[in-house]
């Protein structure tokens, strides 16, 4: 019960077979640091114009009022 009150989630088994998962209620869930570097690591890095041309291409910042 305490390794579920840290954050960690089990699976139970019933033969070896997953029955359910017992998890802690709270809905929030955080990840070690090193674990998100490592998944981001072989990321490429992000062109900063290309991206802000795609926001631009499609979404609308017109500030009028919609009728």
């Amino acid at each position: 019960m305490r390794s579920i009150d840290c954050g960690e989630t089990f699976i139970v088994t019933r033969n070896g077979v997953p029955i359910a998962t017992l998890s802690p209620l709270h809905s929030a869930r955080f990840t070690k640091a090193a674990a998100a570097i490592a998944a981001f690591r072989g990321v490429a890095p992000t062109d900063f114009v290309r991206f802000r041309a795609d926001l631009d291409a499609h979404i609308d910042e017109d500030p009028t009022p919609r009728a």
